[in-house]
């Protein structure tokens, strides 16, 4: 009499388990992609709506800038602030400001500051004389006032980009 052949639940784990290793050691091993300067569209909320009615609720924003690189710095050339229609409200470099390796700058927007709306944004433009890691760029919006708090985040998206 043949006996029917019954694969062991561990076999087939230890299968699905080796082969996604070699796929995640494939893709951490991929050589990572460089560039010598980028514009970043951040998304900035100074205000979002709550209820039927649309209450607003009020928030402050910081901007965070990280050099990701461990051995460059980058030249940060543009922060500028534009508020929900992508009218111009504010740059807030007065010159251009150099970012060490692993070095952050932080820009904030107050939560008194109304003026960019719940579309606003900043455009950020960056370069650097070597080739880099592009930066980590993202923005912070939080609010605890009364006893409702809300914090989140927005990553930056590139427009364009430099490379080598």
């Amino acid at each position: 009499m043949v006996q029917p052949v019954i694969t062991k639940p561990i076999s087939i784990v230890f299968v699905l388990l080796t082969a996604m290793s070699c796929l995640m050691t494939r893709a951490a091993g991929a050589e990572m992609q460089l560039f010598k300067g980028q514009t970043v569209y951040v998304p900035v909320y100074s205000h979002i709506y709550s209820g039927d009615r649309e209450q607003p609720f009020y928030l402050a924003a910081t901007l965070s800038i990280r050099n990701t690189d461990t051995r460059h710095a980058i030249l940060l050339t543009a922060v500028d602030y534009y508020d929900s229609e992508g009218k111009f409200l504010k740059h807030y470099l007065d010159k251009d400001v150099s970012l060490n390796a692993m070095a952050t700058q932080r820009y904030v927007v107050p939560e008194s500051d109304k003026s960019g709306g719940s579309g606003a944004k900043f455009i950020i433009k960056w370069q650097s004389e070597k080739p880099v890691v592009e930066p980590l760029i993202e923005s912070v919006m939080i609010s605890t006032k009364t006893q409702q708090g809300i914090s989140f985040t927005s990553r930056g998206r590139v427009l364009e980009a430099i490379s080598p």
